[in-house]
């Protein structure tokens, strides 16, 4: 086998392949082709012989139907290639489209009509006014019958891959956005404690030394969370009450942390009790005689409230870890955190989210 005909042979192979793929992925629209060829068929026989046969009955006639609706397909497809750009076709661009290809379609098909004629020697018989024009007339009506089967057909199946498109597109935007409000947040935490760190080394270094170990800990959590979109209400919850033992260190019973959960079933956003609990600290002055008390509940929702004790001669805090963590919830969840403020206390409300764990 010399290398033009490998290639030849190779080309076919291809051209095969790729034919019968494309059945494959659309049998049920060319099955319902050959369906409606068969039942308009079996109509017109019946309408033209006025009786019932056996011949009636013979597919011949869809089959052939069938193959000439594939020459048009081809042919619409060809134009689509051509004159359509975007994903989401304007109505001028269809219309073009479909007038191109009922003008190439009946060109051919008549031209291909003319040929046999003329090799069976019936171009008079085949090629007088009315005939032509029943001919032509039928091959139009036809054409717009299928073409527009075509049509529907082929961009409904294009709409729904742009949506699948959209929703991938969303997805991968919202989890980039989430990664990105993530490296904002870790940084956050371990800046925090750090001071933390720095002050108790400078009051007290064997409660600096214990902080330390307990932080060592806690930032595995950290790091193991920030991988994670979701983790389960149970993991938070021992992780808040790790955190807040840390955060006693430092405090004491200055601030008081109770936690009432009905139900631990679901999923959360992870370090959104840390950072509610940390919110809670920073921005109130808790005393032994005047003590924060920080409750955590669950139930259909989870709430934190804090009674307020605002500190005096503090900077004023931007709130943007909150803001980050609400971003959060508004794109995993597409509820809101509900947020409530009087001069007495503070309360931070947000949903419970029920999907599988990645």
């Amino acid at each position: 086998m010399n290398h033009r005909t490998t290639f030849h042979y190779l080309t076919y192979q291809f051209l095969m392949n790729y034919f019968f793929q494309k059945i494959q992925q659309n049998w049920r629209f060319l099955l319902f082709i050959l369906v409606f060829a068969y039942i308009q068929s079996i109509y017109t026989r019946i309408s033209v012989r006025g009786k019932i046969s056996p011949y009636i009955f013979t597919p011949e006639s869809a089959v052939i139907s069938l193959i000439e609706a594939g020459v048009l397909f081809f042919i619409i497809l060809f134009f689509i290639k051509k004159w359509q750009k975007s994903d989401v076709p304007r109505a001028n661009t269809m219309l073009k489209i479909f007038g191109a290809s009922l003008c190439s379609y009946l060109v051919f098909i008549q031209l291909l009509a003319f040929s046999v004629a003329l090799v069976f020697n019936k171009i008079e018989q085949n090629y007088n006014l009315p005939t032509f024009t029943l001919s032509l007339f039928s091959d139009f009506l036809k054409a717009v019958i299928y073409g527009s089967f075509f049509l529907s057909y082929y961009y409904y199946d294009s709409y729904k891959k742009h949506q699948q498109k959209l929703v991938m597109y969303n997805k991968a935007l919202s989890e980039s956005k989430i990664n990105q409000l993530k490296t904002q947040l870790n940084p956050h935490f371990l800046f925090n404690n750090l001071n933390v760190l720095d002050q108790l080394i400078e009051e007290d270094k064997y409660k600096a030394s214990d902080f330390l170990h307990e932080f060592a800990e806690i930032y595995r959590y950290v790091l193991y969370a920030s991988d994670k979109e979701l983790v389960s209400i149970q993991e938070e919850l021992d992780f808040a009450e790790q955190y807040f033992r840390l955060i006693q260190h430092k405090y004491g019973s200055a601030y008081q942390l109770n936690i009432e959960a009905k139900h631990k079933r679901g999923l959360i956003v992870p370090l959104t009790l840390q950072l509610l609990l940390e919110n809670a600290i920073q921005h109130n002055l808790g005393t032994l005689e005047s003590p924060i008390y920080i409750n955590l509940t669950v139930d259909g929702s989870i709430h934190v409230t804090n009674n307020v004790q605002t500190k005096r001669n503090t900077k004023p805090l931007s709130g943007r870890a909150l803001k980050n963590l609400a971003e959060q919830y508004r794109i995993l969840s597409k509820q809101p955190i509900e947020i409530n403020q009087s001069e007495k206390e503070f309360k931070v409300s947000f949903p419970i989210i029920y999907q599988a764990l990645k």
